[in-house]
């Protein structure tokens, strides 16, 4: 157990996972190289050969290629980090591993340092172990009282942690705003109530202003009706949403959409004093 404290030390990344996996019966591995190890591509549980049957159940193969982590670490301690991985990144084992399912298929080769994915992966968790280490320095308390930067910190259960905001710009920008509306429904669909992306109105109206920003009116409007669409009550849809009327010099609807806004949230004195100015043509 006492090498397994510095290793999640120093790893930072990996310390309730290192903890159970030091604890773990050499001859137990839960799931094999199977599930969904994405991230874990990072240091590989061994090469093609499926997990021996033997005393005690399953044995998962020895890892070959650490680099990363200590190279005397065995499989059934690797395991449950791979596993961590997969969750944080929601993807499988084929994501880093130069492996095709099923993951027991003969030809695969997880030692492999074929893919890209698998070589990011190391510097990412160097990256992560760095932070941690520096936090742990610089702030002069003990590992086990930090909040330790992890894979899921900023993955939060997608392959490419980029926040939603920027992926809705980045598609109207490149294929139009129709298939950026189409995204984020196909987005909401898939990951709503997960911790992947952020969901709430605060998305939609930061791409309706920075639309507005970029000379776009059209755009910010298709934004904030789609954020209407799932929150009638954001006032402030309605506000960006007039300013993109105004605009497109369509008086008639930028008032209409302020007193929406005003008529939501009727304490918000700044959308009177917009409305009054709007009416008298200021």
């Amino acid at each position: 157990m006492k090498r397994f404290s510095l290793v999640s030390t120093l790893v930072g990344v990996f310390v309730l996972t290192v903890a159970i996996s030091a604890q773990a019966p050499q001859g137990g591995g839960g799931r094999g190289g199977g599930g969904r190890g994405g991230r874990g591509g990072a240091e590989p549980q061994g090469g093609a050969a499926p997990p021996a049957q033997g005393r005690g159940g399953p044995q998962v193969p020895t890892p070959k290629n650490l680099q990363f982590f200590p190279k005397d670490m065995t499989g059934a301690q690797i395991l449950p980090i791979m596993q961590n991985f997969n969750a944080a990144l929601g993807v499988n084992c084929t994501y880093c591993h130069n492996a095709e399912p099923p993951v027991d298929r003969p030809g695969n080769d997880f030692a492999s340092d074929d893919k890209e994915t698998k070589k990011k992966a190391r510097v990412m968790l160097a990256m992560a172990r760095d932070v941690n280490m520096k936090l742990q320095a610089e702030l002069g308390k003990p590992a086990a009282e930090l909040t330790n930067v992890q894979c899921v910190t900023c993955h939060r259960g997608v392959a490419i942690p980029k926040q939603l905001v920027a992926i809705m710009m980045e598609t109207a920008g490149k294929d139009g705003i129709n298939k950026a509306v189409q995204q984020y429904q196909d987005l909401r669909k898939q990951y709503y109530g997960a911790q992947a992306y952020d969901f709430s109105d605060a998305t939609l109206f930061a791409a309706a202003n920075q639309s507005l920003a970029m000379n776009k009116p059209d755009d910010a409007i298709a934004f904030a009706q789609l954020n209407l669409a799932y929150h009638a009550t954001s006032a402030r849809s309605y506000q960006v949403m007039s300013q993109a009327y105004q605009r497109k010099m369509d008086k008639d609807k930028a008032i209409q959409a302020l007193e929406k806004a005003a008529e939501i949230d009727p304490m918000n004195q700044g959308y009177k004093n917009q409305l009054q100015q709007l009416k008298a043509g200021a």
